[in-house]
């Protein structure tokens, strides 16, 4: 039975920060594995991934070349049905469609002294995704890291993906074959980010690593953030339903585990404002439990970690703030209204037809979001992960003589007499600029 919280219950607040809180604790354990891990793959870069790879996934990779052939990759797209095919593409599509619609403008403008200032944005070189292979295999996640990087206009793809038993999934490796990526490592947990961030004698390290994973994933992008760029550090995923009784209480059921049956960890929480109906909820919950595949995991997630919060309609938009959700499902008359009241949340699904399993797969907009709350200062993957900008500014003899004398006494503020001297001896001599 999941914990029922009460909007004038006492300490509120604090019970809901609790409930969120329960699935973030890291162990110093973790910490301590990954930097040994982190350390074993930067010493002895490919051995020590071999090594890890047997240890942790009991396959052997090759000596001298950990990227999967071409033969194998093929093979699984021969042997993926067309149908499902089709289905990835046109799911590559729709996500293509979205993140184009996000490249930024390069901008130029007049200074007002003279000269122009500028920004220009530029993709990185390199990225590395990271595909989750423990608990089930991702080919969305594929898409979703990849069709980002292609729009932003990353030429090099490295993608890692664990295939325990040395095993690989012919769905994950034909979205890779879609998106064009030829550089497939068979490979995961914090060792597969250890080698893409700090290279190993098979792999180029990359500038930027996406793609959600583990806890142990989670903490190598953590530590090894500085040497290489991140998206985020992800933890367990999480939907908060806001639901009313438009919902068929079955429908909301479903889309709370939805959420849970992706692992343990993963946190699903019902928001409403009536009781009886909250009740409905709970009741379907624990009898779609009896059917669902992977029920004992879904069920280990909704005891839990699982909660209904019971408030008002008006309070709906401060409850859905303090969660900070990852996924958000606004399965209410009249979403908009409560919409706009919203200022953290990863991604929002308006309305009862909308199920954020649609958003998972083809929706268009990228599936991987901020949990943990982090939704309060962060935000989805997208175009922008892949790329930068560079600011650029052009002094003129007019500018600089607006600009310099200005800089220069700022600088002898300092007591950086050179950065003072460089502006004056080009105000002395301005024929020479």
């Amino acid at each position: 039975m999941p914990e029922i919280l009460r909007f004038d219950q006492k300490n509120f607040s604090q019970c809901v920060l609790s409930l969120i809180g329960r699935k973030r604790e890291l162990s110093s354990d973790i910490r301590e594995n990954v930097a040994r891990i982190i350390e074993e793959v930067q010493k002895n870069g490919d051995e020590a991934v071999i090594s890890l790879t047997s240890k942790f996934d009991g396959h052997l990779l090759e000596q001298n070349s950990m990227r999967l052939s071409q033969d194998i990759v093929e093979r699984a797209v021969r042997e993926t049905p067309t149908q499902l095919m089709d289905d990835l593409r046109f799911a590559a599509e729709r996500i293509r469609r979205f993140h184009e619609l996000q490249l930024p403008q390069n901008m130029s403008a007049a200074d007002g002294a003279g000269g122009y200032y500028a920004m220009q944005w530029t993709p990185v070189d390199a990225a590395g995704l990271y595909v989750p292979g423990g608990q089930a295999a991702y080919p969305s996640s594929v898409l979703m890291n990849a069709v980002a990087a292609q729009v932003a206009g990353v030429k090099r793809l490295a993608m890692t993906v664990p295939i325990p038993q040395g095993l690989p999934n012919n769905t994950v490796l034909a979205a890779a074959h879609l998106c064009g990526i030829e550089e497939i490592y068979p490979i995961g947990g914090a060792q597969a980010i250890a080698a893409l961030a700090l290279g190993t004698q098979s792999i180029m390290p990359v500038h930027v690593i996406t793609g959600p994973g583990n806890a142990y994933v989670a903490e190598a992008k953590r530590q090894l953030f500085g040497n290489v760029g991140i998206d985020m550090i992800a933890g367990p995923s999480e939907v908060l339903v806001v639901a009313d009784q438009s919902l068929d209480p079955n429908i909301a059921a479903m889309d709370l585990l939805a959420q849970a049956e992706h692992d343990e960890d993963a946190q699903s929480i019902l928001l409403t404002d009536n009781e009886d109906y909250a009740q409905d909820v709970i009741k379907s919950v624990e009898h779609h439990l009896t059917t669902l595949p992977r029920a004992e995991i879904a069920g280990e997630s909704w005891r839990t970690n699982g909660g209904v919060i019971l408030a008002p309609r008006t309070a709906f938009g401060d409850v859905i703030n303090m969660i900070a959700p990852e996924h958000l499902e606004l399965a209410i008359k009249n979403p908009d209204e409560v919409a706009q009241t919203v200022r953290h949340a990863g991604a929002i699904f308006m309305g009862s037809k909308t199920p954020e399993a649609v958003g998972d797969y083809v929706g268009g907009p990228n599936h991987v979001l901020p949990t943990s709350r982090s939704a309060q200062f962060s935000s989805g993957l997208s175009v922008f992960d892949f790329m930068k900008r560079t600011t650029k500014l052009h002094c003129t003899d007019e500018s600089l003589a607006i600009l310099g004398p200005v800089a220069a006494r700022l600088a002898d503020a300092e007591g950086l007499g050179a950065h003072a001297a460089s502006v004056r001896m080009r105000l002395g001599c301005k024929h020479k600029g």
